[in-house]
Formats: structure tokens, sequence, C-alpha cells
């Protein structure tokens, strides 16, 4: 029976080092291959840009979500948050098992900032219900991830049963961490680092992480394993490290 699962998130700045310096996603794809990850969270996911593919010869035309998961994650959905003349990005999920249902929910709190819940529920081998997994990424001023974690709160109260296990990953540029406590008491869930270490981890910037901004919840596992990957090599992969968790369903 499949009872552990590998996780990971990362929000991969639409394939890009800090500030746009550099074109990263081949690096992005060879990092996240080495984690061994089941399921990936990401966010920043760039599927389509019309300027970029004429840019960067590297560039992938099939999109960036299909790039990552290669041969990899037989599975992934997408959620499309912001579009704009060129294209578009959003959150993605990667998943080595069947995604048998994804919706993509806008959580957008202010007409400048587009931002999204993706919800996939996921068949892992031998479960007798579904995986629920919700990759999120929030707004940059606490009223509106406020009102964001309300409107997943909202969500998942109406259509993720009580019992089924649950995850909910990515960039919650939440510092001052207080929105993301008082989010996961009234779902019954806890913030992996959190629950390992007292606090949830630093990931931005990633060379040198002082900021915790990304965060894994979850509710109905045992917490095994946390680990923070950034480091002075990561100033030529994003400017968030990628968090892993290696979980054990209860």
């Amino acid at each position: 029976m499949h009872n552990t699962l590998r996780i990971a998130t990362f929000n991969i700045h639409k394939g890009f080092t800090h500030f746009n310096a550099h074109f990263s996603l081949h690096v992005q794809r060879e990092i996240l291959r080495k984690l061994h990850a089941d399921i990936i969270f990401l966010q920043e996911v760039q599927d389509v840009h019309t300027k970029h593919t004429e840019r960067f010869a590297s560039w992938s035309t099939s999109g960036q979500m299909e790039f990552l998961a290669d041969a990899i994650w037989q599975d992934y959905a997408y959620g499309k948050n912001s579009v704009y003349p060129a294209g578009h990005h959003g959150n993605a999920l990667l998943s080595k098992f069947p995604i048998i249902r994804s919706n993509n929910k806008d959580i957008s709190a202010h007409a400048t900032e587009q931002r999204g819940m993706l919800h996939s529920e996921i068949n892992v081998p031998n479960w007798d219900v579904p995986l629920h997994a919700v990759c999120v990424h929030l707004g940059l001023f606490a009223r509106w991830r406020r009102q964001q974690l309300s409107a997943v709160s909202d969500y998942i109260e109406q259509h993720v049963p009580a019992n089924a296990p649950l995850i909910i990953a990515g960039d919650f540029n939440d510092w001052g961490m207080h929105t993301g406590r008082t989010f996961a008491k009234r779902l019954h869930m806890h913030e992996v680092f959190e629950h390992h270490a007292g606090k949830p981890a630093r990931s931005f910037p990633s060379w040198l992480p002082v900021l915790r901004l990304d965060r894994i919840y979850v509710r109905g596992f045992h917490v095994k394993h946390v680990e923070v990957h950034s480091g002075a090599h990561f100033v030529k992969v994003s400017d968030h490290a990628i968090l892993t968790a290696t979980l054990s369903k209860i």
C-alpha cells in the first residue's frame, strides 16, 4: 500500500531567476527531478508567452507545465490565473498518480492582482479515498490574503470531505504568519515545518532565506521529514526555495 507521499512546493518565477536575469527552466526541471517527489505544487507557471517563445531558443513551445512534467509526472493540472496580451500564468500540479478531477477557482481580492487556487483530486494506489491537493498563490497585502484564505476555507468546507486526506501548499506571501495560523486552525490542519520546528520554513530569497513565504498544510497525515532546498546555487534557479515533505497517511 502506497502510504508514504513525498511532495514539494516551488514558485518557479515563470522559469526565470531573480529580477528575470536568466532563463532557468531547464535547471529547475533537473532539480525537481532529483527530489523524487510524487506530487509537486507549482506557482507562477507561465504556460504561454509568445514573446518569450521568440526570444529564447530553449523556451518550451508545449508550455512550462508539460516541459517540467515530461516523462516523470504522468498527470498534471494547470490553473490559469493571470492573463495578458502575450500569454498567461498560474498554478500547476504535477502528479505521478492519476488526477481524476480538477477545478481552478479565482480568489482574486483586487483587480490589480489575479490570484487563484487549483484543487485536484488524485487517485493514489490502494487508498480508499482520493487525495485532495490544493495549490495556492496569495496576494501581497495582508488584507487581501485574509480575504483569499477565507475564500479557500469556504471552498474546502463545501467541497472536501472532513475525513479526506488534504494538502494545501504554495506561496502564501504570509511573512507575518498570523493569517496562516488562523486559516490552519479553522480547517484543522497543521503546517509541516511549524509542526517539526515551531515555525514555517524560511524560503525567500532562495540563496539566503529570510522570509517565511511558502507553506505546506496537511490534514490526515503524519509528517515524517521536511526539508528546505536553498543556498548559493539557487541564484541561478529561482528567487524562492523549494520545500519538500515526506508524509504518511493516517
